[in-house]
């Protein structure tokens, strides 16, 4: 297939930016966000799979997290440690690699799979948020292809969008289990203020009766203090 052909069209560029630009402000979970960019990803670079894989920082591991492949062979947990394959290494320097073949590239770690999924060539970047490095994206190609500048310089765009959108969407799942941290616990104060009341025990004796209460009805905590406020209005 010629360059021309297989070049990502404008409109396809531009669909894909607008798509995973609306993911930025959007209130979709995670998993959402990874599987939007994936798909857009592949539709607007011509490519056979897109894969998505991003930085776990505590163990400096990357994970494949996403792909719009339907191979159950390619849906397999796979991890890679950061510097390691094509993929570690672009994460670890935060460069953009092409590669022509990568059933005779050294640097590739999964030879097997791309000869069974029929997969050659390879554009892999990173995603990147001030310069913090999240993840990776590649993109691969059935037939033997030298990726242009422009097909690089879409695909660093949209994974640089998407760096944003999955870095803004993992804040607002934090903040949201923060909140919902902070109003059970409040509720777990009261609750127990109601105990102390009724049962003239000490504060701690009550917040542990509402763990025992937990634990043997296998509920958390904050359903026990709504259940004791029910309890108390009745």
């Amino acid at each position: 297939m010629s360059g021309d052909q297989s070049r990502p069209s404008f409109e396809k560029q531009i669909e894909a930016l607008t798509e995973i630009g609306k993911a930025i402000t959007s209130d979709r979970y995670i998993e959402d966000i990874l599987r939007l960019i994936v798909t857009v990803t592949a539709e607007a670079m011509h490519s056979k799979v897109c894969s998505l894989w991003l930085l776990d920082e505590k163990d400096k591991t990357l994970r494949l997290r996403a792909t719009q492949s339907i191979s159950r062979e390619y849906l397999k947990e796979r991890s890679l440690k950061l510097g390691e394959g094509i993929v570690g290494k672009v994460a670890a320097t935060n460069t953009p690699r092409a590669v022509y073949n990568v059933q005779e590239e050294e640097d590739f770690k999964e030879k097997e799979l791309a000869r069974s999924e029929n997969l050659v060539s390879m554009l892999s970047v990173p995603m990147a948020v001030k310069g913090r490095v999240i993840g990776v994206v590649n993109c691969y190609t059935p037939y033997p292809h030298h990726f242009s500048e422009i097909d690089k310089k879409v695909l660093i765009t949209v994974a640089n969008e998407a760096a944003i959108a999955i870095e803004n969407t993992e804040l607002m799942v934090r903040t949201r289990v923060i909140q919902e941290e902070l109003e059970a616990r409040k509720l777990i104060e009261r609750a127990k203020d109601i105990l102390i009341k009724k049962r003239g025990i000490s504060g701690e004796e009550a917040y542990r009766w509402i763990q025992r209460r937990s634990m043997n009805t296998r509920k958390t905590m904050r359903e026990i203090a709504e259940a004791i406020f029910l309890a108390e209005e009745a």
